[in-house]
């Protein structure tokens, strides 16, 4: 979040909540659905200029009709804000409900936009009937981010059942309201063994926990029940690329049995039509990448003595192109890329964007497989991580289904096969 939008007093915020338990009108005639409505999945960083995806949203929403509710439950509370007194700088549930209510607003000419008072320190609101008519009234929802468990805390029960709240999102869903996310909120929207947590190479040397660790918090944890279940054509990740979580999202979806995984670049997003059904579209909108890994003919195995994965397919796409789950099929409209000179050059490091590493290597995967795309008489090429003990080698091949799309510089491409193991 920037800190350009949270131009709010205390007094504002006092309005802004009373306006939400308010009069609210009703829902309507231009969001008449009958069907899902639309996934907005965004990577998170959704810059505020980033008209594709938030434009998209309100859209979908039901454009100037749009009444969207905000749920930041996954930020902190204001007490443990440490800038909750500065509007320029804050960043908690409250100011960040009403700096996205003031851009989806402002910005992007939703009719209306309200933040739903529920939080760790309001978690009795997901039942509020109060909050349950507000919601009512909504035809869009977007979650903001932070950290997905709190969601679960604030709009699930113990028994991983809905609370009131969640209950009416997910029948507002069912009937057609669009639903956002970015970052956890995006996270949350996933069905089981939801990532909560962990670093590529951690996962591949230690593989998957049900928990998080104080004592190593690198290490990929997920929850095996999942999140709200409003996904559910693979596994999601977020800020993928730009933190080099190809690693720990192959780890996973290979120990949990899932043969699909999805990953979200920053300041981009995933527009999902027909959400798990039949008819499901997908496409990418935004400045970076949805990376699609196949793991329907991978082979687990090890290699001197640490886990290892083969066969995996890799498809990365950009703004404009879309992918059919139901086919396995990636299309864009872009040119197909075939070059037919250059070599790659030396083997790449840092291949999962360490945060460990003095160096910021962001993309560095989707680099590497650029390199390669772009290289016409070179059919693989290789890296490694930053960490040792052991390090972990990632392979990419122009294998079987391969093809690629460019339009100026930007490079789409789908089933580069994809091996990590020890180096």
């Amino acid at each position: 979040m920037t800190s350009t939008a949270r131009r709010t007093s205390a007094l504002a915020l006092t309005v802004a909540l009373t306006a939400a338990l308010g009069a609210l009108t009703p829902v309507g005639t231009a969001h008449a659905a009958t069907g899902p409505g639309a996934l907005i999945l965004g990577g998170g960083a959704i810059a505020d200029t980033n008209s594709a995806v938030y434009s998209t949203f309100v859209t979908k929403s039901g454009g100037s009709a749009a009444r969207i509710g905000i749920i930041t439950a996954a930020s902190v509370v204001p007490a443990d804000d440490p800038n909750a007194g500065d509007p320029a700088t804050c960043s908690n549930s409250v100011c960040n409900g009403t700096y996205y209510g003031n851009l989806l607003k402002n910005s992007y000419g939703a009719a209306d936009a309200q933040w739903i008072p529920i939080d760790l320190d309001h978690i009795g609101n997901n039942a509020s009937q109060s909050v349950l008519n507000q919601i009512n009234s909504m035809t869009g929802f977007f979650f903001g981010g932070g950290d997905q468990s709190r969601l679960v805390t604030t709009l699930m029960k113990s028994d991983n059942s809905d609370s009131p709240a969640l209950a009416a999102i997910r029948a507002k869903f069912a009937a057609g309201a669009a639903v956002m996310g970015t970052s956890a909120g995006t996270a949350i929207t996933n069905g089981r063994d939801m990532v909560t947590g962990g670093e590529s190479w951690d996962a591949l040397r230690y593989g998957p926990h049900t928990t998080i660790s104080d004592s190593y918090p690198d290490d990929l944890s997920y929850r095996p029940e999942g999140g709200f279940n409003f996904f559910t054509s693979g596994l999601i990740d977020t800020h993928f690329a730009a933190r080099g979580r190809e690693g720990r999202i192959t780890r996973l979806a290979a120990a949990t049995g899932h043969t699909r995984a999805f990953g979200v670049d920053e300041d981009t997003a995933l527009v999902v039509t027909n959400p798990g059904t039949a008819n499901e579209s997908d496409a990418v909108v935004g400045t970076n990448g949805v990376s699609i890994l196949d793991l329907r003919s991978d082979t687990v195995g090890t290699h001197s003595g640490y886990w290892s994965v083969d066969g995996v397919k890799w498809t990365y796409l950009t703004n404009g192109d879309t992918y059919n789950p139901a086919t396995w099929t990636a299309t864009s409209t872009k040119p197909a890329y075939a070059p037919t000179s250059g070599t790659v050059g030396s083997r790449w490091s840092d291949v999962f964007s360490s945060p460990n590493s003095p160096t910021d290597h962001s993309y560095q995967m989707v680099k590497m497989a650029r390199e390669l795309v772009g290289a016409g008489r070179s059919t693989t090429q290789y890296g490694i991580s930053y960490e040792s003990g052991p390090t972990f080698e990632a392979d990419l091949a122009k294998g079987t289904g391969y093809k690629a799309w460019k339009s100026g510089s930007t490079i789409s491409f789908a089933n580069l096969t994809t091996h990590l193991y020890v180096y």
